[in-house]
């Protein structure tokens, strides 16, 4: 929807020919037939966060000669979202050969700039769409108006990327949403007042007394619940930013992959030191129905209703599913500039996020090339990856490939069926990927509060899953890629004993929604990829 104003105007204001897009216009870049790095965006929600994570690796790998691609909007089948890293030539009509192919759009490591600059990678970006960022785009559907078309707020992007990438620098302003939830009561109001609502932000001692109106028990007792809370989140973070425990190397790998494997329970460790004797409480928080914790906790229905939305945000589930409350810390483990659960408004919208991504790229010698689609990867004799060819035909030689699409569109569109295993295909094919998720807006509960406001609204965008996945490739509208469940969360994402990034065709890497941690505009998923492909590529 669009409300008429200049204040609006003025928040959402976003340049329509981005820094990065106008500096690679002046330096006249044109495709060339080599590049040390070929970065394909990929076209999910999400897909922001890998290619922001491979800029970032990019930058913080700097002995692997890498960079990490931005995302974009691939469509259905998402085709992008795939980055290839090339060090030599082949011939005038491919691009070159690659040392590495990534595709991600996640946030990615430290001082990544510094090491892409250090190293001069010579890298380009593909991109499907007309804009990069994936779902993380700003567009104008109605004249005189641009929007955030999918991802509207910003808050799980992790810290190391704004210092990373200089995404300050670059151009990134955000705007606090405070306060940052209205939960309005469907009663009658009393008199000359309106009816009841609950209107919770940054401030406890407000927070408190708009809980009072309701209990006053529970005003006293939410300080507690947010402390509790973010102690959990203290404790995932460590997780968040790591591979998984390698089950795989445990099983199957040898004595000295076994002991190297060892590290990978550090993340594990430090977060039950953390959790300390209230690890069973905490657990029940992650496995059961939302409603039991809160009914723990709580007494009043408006307060708890409003902390339960978290819990299905995203999911084809209810507060009553058991595993809802890992749903609802996903989404409030987050923070900004030191404070921790705030989210915000992108000023220019979200993708003025991946603008300033695409900048930082942009200045350290990467080229941006949009309405690029990758059609394949490419697989040698031998079972190796060997690059991927776009749908003109062109042909990116590289070692490794990262995909930042879903697990279904990377493993069962993109990868040659005969290379993987009929049981990984089986289960990738099996994925819970059902979403609820639609973009609506209702305007006449909203004029029952703020009378006028129908008469203000100009245009209309509509949302719904299958929308979703034609425009930015959501496989069912999943904004993460397959469902936040249980059984589908970190030894299990996408499938057990593939949860570490690779999979069972050597050089190929899957860093998007459908890896390890999950959705979200966070980077983690791109950037610990990408710390596991370096690591595989200072072995070849």
């Amino acid at each position: 929807m669009a409300a008429s104003g200049r204040g609006l105007c003025k928040a959402v204001a976003a340049s329509p020919f981005p820094a990065w897009r106008r500096a690679h216009t002046e330096a006249k870049g044109g495709l060339k037939p080599e590049y040390d790095a070929v970065v394909i965006g990929a076209g999910r929600y999400l897909g922001f966060r890998c290619w922001l994570c491979c800029v970032a690796w990019g930058k913080c790998l700097p002995s692997l000669g890498l960079d990490l691609p931005m995302e974009n909007d691939r469509g259905r089948l998402g085709h992008n979202g795939l980055v290839a890293v090339s060090t030599s030539p082949l011939d005038p009509t491919s691009l070159a050969p690659r040392r590495v192919a990534l595709s991600s759009l996640g946030r990615s490591v430290k001082k990544q700039a510094a090491y892409l600059q250090r190293l001069g990678v010579n890298t380009a970006v593909f991109e499907r769409r007309h804009v990069i960022g994936g779902a993380a785009v700003t567009e104008e559907i109605i004249p005189g108006f641009k929007f955030s078309r999918a991802s509207y707020l910003l808050s799980l992007l992790r810290p190391q990327i704004y210092t990373d990438l200089e995404l300050k620098k670059h151009g990134l302003r955000l705007h606090l949403r405070n306060p940052h939830s209205f939960t309005p009561m469907l009663e009658e109001g009393v008199g000359s007042k309106v009816p009841r609502s609950l209107l919770l932000g940054t401030d406890m001692a407000e927070n408190q007394k708009q809980i009072a109106q309701f209990s006053r028990k529970d005003a006293q007792v939410f300080p507690k619940y947010e402390e509790f809370m973010h102690r959990l989140a203290l404790a995932i973070y460590p997780l968040l930013d790591a591979a998984p425990v390698d089950m795989a190397a445990f099983q199957r790998g040898s004595l000295l992959q076994r002991m190297r494997s060892l590290s990978t329970l550090k993340p594990l460790l430090k977060a039950g030191r953390i959790l300390g004797a209230q690890l069973p409480r905490y657990y029940e928080v992650l496995t059961a129905p939302i409603t039991k914790v809160l009914d723990q906790w709580f007494e009043s229905e408006p307060l708890k209703a409003t902390l339960a939305t978290d819990a299905v945000i995203g999911a084809m589930t209810s507060p009553h599913t058991p595993g809802s409350g890992y749903v609802l810390l996903h989404h409030v483990m987050g923070g900004l500039e030191g404070m921790q659960g705030a989210w915000a408004y992108v000023q220019g919208g979200m993708g003025a996020l991946s603008d300033a991504i695409a900048s930082s790229a942009t200045t350290h010698g990467a080229s941006i090339f949009t309405e690029k689609t990758v059609a394949k990867v490419q697989v040698n004799s031998e079972g190796c990856v060997q690059g991927v060819v776009l749908e003109d035909g062109t042909e990116v030689r590289s070692k490794m490939v990262l995909s930042n699409t879903s697990p279904q569109i990377t493993f069962l569109k993109l990868t040659p069926q005969e290379w993987l295993p009929e049981e990984f295909l089986e289960r990738i094919s099996q994925l819970d990927t059902r979403s609820p998720v639609t973009k609506i807006n209702v305007f006449d509960c909203i004029e029952v509060y703020a009378p006028g406001f129908k008469d203000s609204v100009v245009g209309r965008d509509i949302l719904t899953p299958p929308d979703l996945e034609r425009i930015f490739g959501l496989p069912g509208g999943n904004i993460f890629h397959c469902a936040m469940s249980l059984d589908q969360l970190y030894f299990a994402r996408p499938v057990p004993l593939h949860s570490g990034y690779r999979c069972p065709l050597q050089g190929l890497y899957l860093c998007g929604s459908g890896a390890h941690p999950g959705g979200g505009v966070m980077g983690a998923a791109g950037r610990n990829a990408a710390h596991v492909a370096f690591r595989d590529l200072k072995s070849m």
